[in-house]
């Protein structure tokens, strides 16, 4: 193993992070009638009973406080081939619902067409970590959809490769 370095500016802890893959989900409500969403990489499912989930929304965020007084939360993990969908959710500027086929529910939950999962949520907790808040999610529906989600790692989109079962 190679000497550990000392964190000394946020930009190595940003290249640390990068080592390891993720996928993208868009965290989507419609308030309002206006589409209100964002790309977050931080997901992670968290406990079975009851049904959790969560993503970390970074403090500076002018998105999440919307998104926050939504009455439902639609997630969705972005599909391989969604990275343009992504890369506009993640914008500070424009439409970033342009050419995006989406689906509202009564709601208000907000789902992005063609992804990998869906997932229909509320917020259980908030938990302020550093410079992000832990937003723990109760899901209360499930659907699936594509079989290969987008997958973010070294700053690039990637796509899954197949490797040959091992036995076990």
């Amino acid at each position: 193993m190679p000497a550990l370095e000392p964190i000394a500016a946020g930009d190595q802890i940003r290249r640390a992070f990068g080592h390891f893959p993720s996928g993208v989900t868009a965290v989507c409500a419609e308030i309002d009638g206006d589409k209100v969403g964002l790309a977050a990489s931080s997901f992670t499912g968290v406990s079975l009973e009851p049904p959790l989930v969560s993503v970390c929304m970074q403090h500076s965020s002018t998105t999440w406080p919307k998104l926050r007084l939504a009455t439902r939360l639609g997630l969705s993990v972005l599909a391989e081939g969604q990275d343009a969908i992504c890369g506009r959710l993640a914008s500070k500027h424009g439409d970033r619902f342009a050419g995006t086929d989406v689906t509202v529910e009564n709601d208000g939950s907000l789902f992005i067409d063609g992804a990998s999962l869906w997932l229909d949520c509320t917020i259980y907790a908030e938990l302020p970590c550093g410079d992000h808040d832990i937003v723990v999610l109760e899901v209360h529906g499930t659907g699936t959809g594509a079989d290969s989600p987008l997958v973010f790692h070294g700053s690039r989109f990637r796509r899954l490769a197949e490797v040959e079962a091992v036995p076990l």
